[in-house]
């Protein structure tokens, strides 16, 4: 039989390694959030938009790229955040089934590692038009990494 008490944190880490995912980073306003790496097929700059006549108001219009059409999302409008049209923003191009989009987001961070041990469900606090797009939150130093269900921002009618 082992005994942890008598094991130094080198052998503990070794028998229990932390379990840690990788999120690509994002900032909306003043807040955090991300989505999975393994979600993202990359990073691109603004495009130019094609708007869709009667398209709800989270969809700016849509893309042409490299030959494939793709729904640009506002996640600041989608969240009911005051959307000023900015220029200055970024596409995270992502895929579900056979579509492409494009979340719209105010600025890229770096890919974040993250202990799944820091996870936490969605706080209670959080606005309701923002908290059924969330999945939880990673609690990391001085702030709240928001991880987003891309799933339920794509399917905004279910």
């Amino acid at each position: 039989m082992i005994d942890n008490e008598n094991l130094n944190t080198d052998v503990l880490h070794k028998i229990h390694p932390k379990k840690i995912s990788q999120l690509c980073g994002f900032k909306i306003g003043n807040g955090f959030y991300a989505i999975s790496v393994l979600e993202v097929q990359e990073v691109i700059k603004p495009q130019l938009l094609t708007q869709v006549p009667s398209a709800p108001e989270y969809v700016r219009g849509l893309v042409n790229l490299r030959g494939q059409i793709v729904t640009a999302i506002s996640l600041r409008s989608l969240f009911g955040l005051e959307d000023d049209h900015r220029a200055e923003y970024m596409n995270i191009i992502v895929r579900s089934g056979e579509s492409l989009y494009a979340l719209m987001v105010d600025e890229i961070l770096d890919v974040i590692d993250v202990e799944d041990s820091t996870f936490e469900k969605t706080p209670e606090t959080l606005d309701d038009k923002i908290r059924r797009f969330i999945n939880g939150v990673y609690k990391l130093d001085h702030k709240l990494l928001i991880l987003l269900a891309l799933e339920k921002i794509l399917n905004t009618e279910n």
